[in-house]
């Protein structure tokens, strides 16, 4: 099994990653297991995030590292929450308070579209000068009401008419094929070079 480091501690990422990348020979260790701080996020744009958190995991790490920013982009919104998803309500984050400001920013617009964005980045080395970038997108619109289950964030709102359900109504299966992170890892997977 080849070593690779999440650049993350968050539990239902690191089981959704981990779903698509153990078939492949990858042993995925959250960056909490190895004592790794959190990196800033202080960028405008998933790409630096991303890049940022990357680097600090394999600075700490002597490992690969693979780092996602993701959030959810409203059209009606100019794109917010953007990278400021999880914490759109503020400190500390909290799902409910989330979805509660989304549906509160909404209510005067009929325009209801939206996308979950991903930018996966996957470095060799803190310093490696050709970081491995893919961006995936899930389209949808944004309910007015929760329903749903599942997942975690915005699943509860986000509605995907391909299959007349939010991503909260998916089951765990064809969400890790069809979500934003499912089509940024397959983007990955093509490009993934012998580590």
């Amino acid at each position: 099994m080849k070593k690779l480091v999440l650049a993350s501690n968050n539990a239902k990422k690191m089981k959704e990653l981990n779903a698509l990348l153990a078939p492949l020979g990858f042993e995925v260790i959250p960056q909490g297991e190895l004592g790794i701080p959190e990196a800033e996020e202080p960028h405008c744009t998933f790409v630096e995030n991303s890049l940022a958190k990357a680097r600090h995991a394999a600075a700490h790490s002597g490992l690969p590292a693979l780092a996602d920013d993701s959030g959810l982009c409203v059209h009606a919104l100019g794109g917010a929450p953007g990278v400021l998803s999880a914490r759109y309500a503020g400190e500390p984050k909290s799902d409910a308070r989330n979805n509660e400001k989304l549906l509160h920013h909404l209510a005067d617009y009929d325009d209801r579209r939206a996308h979950f964005y991903c930018v996966l980045v996957l470095v060799r080395a803190e310093d490696d000068p050709q970081p491995i970038i893919a961006e995936g997108e899930w389209h949808g619109e944004i309910l007015p009401a929760l329903r749903g289950e599942g997942g975690f964030g915005y699943d509860p709102l986000f509605f995907v008419p391909e299959f007349g359900q939010t991503a909260a109504e998916l089951d765990a299966d064809t969400k890790n094929r069809v979500s934003h992170r499912a089509r940024a890892m397959q983007k990955l997977i093509e490009r993934l070079p012998t580590l």
